[in-house]
């Protein structure tokens, strides 16, 4: 059996998701969906705001933006994968652009994935399927 790293979260309470994105309607889409597939959200409106979050809620993944204000997806998500506490944490790139060198700009600085926005409940909740760990 595998044992997990004793943190607290578990199946039953769903992921910990991190949403990290400057349109309020993105993640409020985000948090809907989430929450109906009984995941745990907190939203976070840009790079700053997230970092600030990050340490009190622990996710089990985020989803991140490239395109921000001050500290811009590419930047947040190096920092992320910087710090030793989350860099096992599956970020996953979102941007209005499905462009090749986004995708690549992205996984130099850690990303797993990347979605294109805008995207559906069930891309969403299949991203959470694939990158959730297994507790």
């Amino acid at each position: 059996m595998d044992v997990s790293d004793g943190s607290a979260g578990s199946s039953a309470a769903g992921t910990r998701v991190l949403v990290i994105d400057d349109s309020n309607t993105i993640r409020r889409s985000a948090e809907i969906f989430l929450k109906q597939g009984g995941h745990q959200v907190v939203l976070a409106e840009d790079g700053f705001d997230a970092l600030a979050k990050l340490s009190d809620f622990m996710p089990d993944l985020v989803f991140c933006d490239i395109l921000m204000p001050r500290l811009d997806g590419y930047q947040t998500c190096a920092i992320i994968k910087r710090n030793p506490q989350f860099a096992k944490v599956p970020v996953i790139m979102l941007s209005s652009k499905d462009g090749l060198f986004d995708k690549a700009r992205g996984r130099m600085v850690g990303s797993q994935d990347y979605l294109t926005k805008p995207f559906t409940k069930e891309q969403l909740l299949q991203a959470v399927r694939q990158y959730r760990p297994v507790l």
